[in-house]
């Protein structure tokens, strides 16, 4: 399994817009056979800090379910980008569910 994790900030303002944003895509990605599970959290200290982390089954099911939701919302609700202080910190992660 794929783990792809997360981390962004909102912009001073922006903090439930990139929240709502955040939870309709994990949402659509839930819905996806390819995605394992799903969820956003927020910060406890109260910054506008997310963490949000999919389970894959493979590189290409993150590929295809990350292109169909890029596809899909970016177009109606322009994307999460214009919510965010900075670039995110992503990172992908091998799971291995054998272990």
């Amino acid at each position: 399994m794929w783990m792809e994790t997360i981390v962004c900030s909102a912009k001073k303002g922006k903090e439930k817009r990139l929240e709502k944003l955040l939870e309709t895509r994990n949402k659509l990605k839930k819905r996806n056979s390819k995605c394992k599970d799903a969820w956003v959290c927020k910060s406890v200290d109260g910054s506008p800090t997310f963490l949000v982390q999919t389970i894959f089954e493979s590189e290409d099911a993150w590929r295809s379910v990350s292109n169909f939701i890029k596809d899909k919302l970016d177009p109606k609700d322009g994307g999460i980008e214009s919510c965010l202080v900075g670039p995110p910190l992503v990172g992908m992660f091998f799971y291995d569910v054998e272990k």
